[in-house]
């Protein structure tokens, strides 16, 4: 049916090679990314629990280009999140401005591709607090 697509940025108050390093390390996420829990499984292989549990969900990635400070492409291979999601950190007067971008191939084919205009206006909004929350601990 074909891929879908969101995206954020934020300018942050850091040098790219701060603001990357936070972004990749994974056991932090959880004071920045939304209601997010993640941890490296092996080599270039990354697991985050997005919700509260029981009630959330697994998104499986596999690492496929690290270019620090500036590009992180994943590969979300899990179940119900697929597709591609980049995060680019370019410096910026400011000190970087992060993009974070995804191209997703909704679950449950042409339903999934019906609610993506629903599910768009709850990700769009919290990509966007996930990132305001980690320029705050980038300042």
């Amino acid at each position: 049916m074909g891929y879908v697509y969101t995206a954020a940025q934020q300018i942050v108050a850091a040098p790219p090679e701060r603001v990357f390093a936070l972004v990749t390390d994974w056991p932090r996420h959880r004071e920045w990314m939304f209601m997010t829990d993640a941890r490296q499984v092996a080599p270039g292989r990354v697991e985050a629990y997005t919700g509260l549990r029981p009630f959330g969900f697994l998104d499986t990635m596999t690492i496929t280009r690290w270019e620090p400070p500036h590009v992180l492409v994943v590969e979300h291979t899990g179940r119900l999140v697929r597709g591609l999601g980049v995060i680019r950190v370019l410096p910026h007067p400011a000190g970087s401005r992060i993009i974070w971008a995804e191209r997703l191939e909704p679950p449950l084919g042409p339903l999934g591709h019906a609610l993506w205009p629903l599910a768009r206006a709850v990700a769009r909004p919290l990509a966007r607090r996930s990132l305001r929350t980690l320029a705050e601990l980038l300042s």
